[in-house]
């Protein structure tokens, strides 16, 4: 007779030694993959500026350039037009992957495609994102950087014998080490990880995440520099309590904001799809708005970086910050509805400074602080990420003092968006796709509830000594498709299966031959009352058995059976959980 040796572990041996190392190997090439990530961070940046020269100033040049200082008069309509049919005709014929604003994209790749992305994706995304930014597109780099970022590690992850999980590690942590490069904001790409990318908090994502991460943000200073991007003199207003009591009121209007430009999006993108055109040509017509924008205020042109500074140190005009908040919006969601290739971060601290500079004319201190409370909301709210949008805005610009207010903005913004959108403006977008993804995170039941909890008690058990032709004529009429063989003690020899009785009958085996001699070869799986729930499943699915017997480890006497119907008791405890409501206290242990 054949057990499974040792089927649960005590609890002091459920430690996996080989998920240990598998997580140090992860790490060390996470740390190769941080350092491609930065130096792609500085080509996609560099990328960028070449282009913007040369679409705005017609010089060969890597300087950094802004395209509202040009002067280049009607042309100022034709430019974004030329970028954008150049990135339609690269989707075209190159990848049709390099369309959007790349997050969306690597959730879908690390959810659905087992997070395996192309070299094609990997060359011509950030390609594509540098003509559109350059020629005036009015988005951000971080978006592409996130997709490219996530290529480089699923590309190296690729060249070796890796799971889907151990490649969405290293996806996971090569977007985040790009996010870093652009950035230089390490704790928020490790939250965005953890809140966008991940779908998970283990230490085998974690830690690989966090040494990419590190290693991005060491390398950056001898690439882009170090310090905040975006450096301001203003300091939060006097009272905390009252700067976080409006804080939290100013993220409910962002949350407001977030939840209008979401679906404005989606209806351009609807609009655009109406079109009785090849969608190759989209991006132009996205572009053509876009430059009729440009004639109005040459401030939405290109990733605006120059602007988030200017509503940081409160340098704008009030006509400005109006056309930034409005203008820069249409434009933003034209071209990105029509599927061209750019980011959604910088428009959206953008546009969330602008309504929160505008609040600034009324609210106490800076307008720049307010402004700074903006971007901090429009990104929670927009992105289902509080915790990423509070701390991204004051690693942008150094002011940690400002987290508690960046904080209440957050989850004002959040709390919002939540109540008023089904889902966020990344997720929406695969959710049209069929595909529906939940952006919260839970303790998985079946991992910490035990099998005495779910098992059914004292089952139904057929003795060792019981003939085959019993057995058979007793599986004619059972209610189950197998029961648990015992000994004359109670304890487990094997299990017997329906199955096994049509085989007996079908071959013809000698009717008194006893269960313990027909199943002596039988390998058994078997748990005991204190395993995991998750284990027991993990069995049901290595062994095809669906019933497990439950022993008792000291005796092996059988104690209970967990059955696949069993699995779904645990649904039912986790609704009750949530939806049971009673009054009364809390019954004391022994009383």
């Amino acid at each position: 007779m054949m057990l499974s040796p040792n089927p649960v572990p005590p609890a002091r041996q459920l430690r996996d030694h080989s998920a240990d190392r598998r997580m140090i190997v992860l790490a060390g090439a996470a740390s190769l993959i941080g350092l491609a990530a930065a130096g792609g961070a500085w080509l996609l940046l560099t990328l960028i500026a070449l282009a913007t020269n040369l679409f705005w100033f017609g010089r060969m040049s890597v300087a950094s350039a802004d395209p509202a200082a040009a002067h280049v008069g009607i042309a100022v309509v034709a430019i974004p037009v030329a970028g954008s049919l150049i990135v339609g005709l690269m989707a075209r014929f190159g990848s049709d992957k390099i369309r959007g604003h790349g997050i969306p994209e690597a959730i879908e790749a690390i959810l659905y495609g087992e997070s395996r992305l192309s070299l094609k994706v990997a060359i011509l995304k950030p390609l594509s994102s540098a003509i559109s930014i350059g020629s005036g597109g009015p988005f951000g780099a971080e978006g592409p950087i996130i997709m490219t970022g996530g290529a480089i590690g699923s590309l190296f992850a690729q060249c070796f014998s890796l799971s889907a999980a151990e490649r969405k590690t290293l996806l996971v942590a090569g977007a985040a080490a790009g996010m870093t490069g652009i950035f230089g904001t390490p704790l928020a790409a490790i939250l965005l990880a953890l809140e966008v990318l991940l779908f998970e908090w283990k230490p085998r994502s974690l830690v690989p995440v966090v040494i990419a991460v590190l290693v991005s943000f060491g390398a950056r200073p001898f690439l882009l520099g170090a310090g905040p991007l975006f450096p301001f003199a203003a300091a939060p207003i006097g009272m905390m309590w009252q700067a976080a009591g409006l804080s939290l009121g100013l993220g409910m209007v962002l949350g407001v904001e977030a939840a209008v430009l979401s679906s404005l999006l989606y209806r351009v993108e609807d609009l655009f799809h109406r079109l009785p055109v090849h969608w190759m040509w989209w991006p132009a017509i996205g572009g053509l708005v876009v430059g009729l924008g440009g004639l109005i205020d040459a401030h939405v042109l290109g990733a605006g970086y120059a602007n988030i500074q200017a509503l940081l140190d409160g340098a704008l005009t009030l006509r400005v910050v109006l056309a930034l908040l409005v203008v820069k919006a249409i434009v933003w969601l034209v071209a990105l509805g029509s599927g061209t290739s750019g980011g959604v971060l910088a428009p959206l601290l953008i546009l969330g400074g602008a309504l929160g500079a505008l609040a600034g004319q009324v609210l106490p201190g800076p307008a720049g602080f307010w402004a700074l409370i903006g971007m901090a909301g429009i990104l929670s709210g927009a992105m289902r990420a509080p915790l990423t949008g509070a701390v991204f805005v004051v690693e942008l610009t150094g002011h940690f003092d400002a987290l508690p207010c960046t904080i209440a903005a957050a989850a004002g913004a959040y709390a919002v968006s939540v109540l008023v959108m089904r889902r966020s403006i990344l997720t929406e977008k695969i959710a049209r796709r069929g595909r529906h993804i939940l952006q919260e995170y839970s303790v998985d039941p079946l991992e910490f509830l035990q099998a005495e909890t779910v098992m059914t008690a004292d089952p139904v058990t057929l003795a060792g000594d019981m003939p085959i032709g019993a057995a058979i004529d007793f599986f004619t009429r059972a209610d189950h498709r197998s029961y648990p063989v015992v000994d004359r003690d109670g304890r487990l020899l094997a299990l017997a299966s329906r199955s096994d009785a049509l085989r007996w009958q079908v071959s013809g085996a000698l009717p008194e031959t006893t269960l313990a001699e027909a199943l002596s070869d039988a390998s058994q799986p078997l748990a005991h009352p204190a395993t995991p729930i998750g284990r027991v499943a993990d069995l049901m699915v290595e062994s095809g058995t669906g019933r497990i017997p439950i022993v008792d480890p000291a005796t092996r006497r059988v104690v209970g059976i967990l059955s696949r119907h069993d699995l779904l008791k645990v649904r039912v405890v986790g609704h009750r959980a949530e939806r049971d409501r009673r009054r009364g206290r809390a019954p004391v242990p022994g009383g």
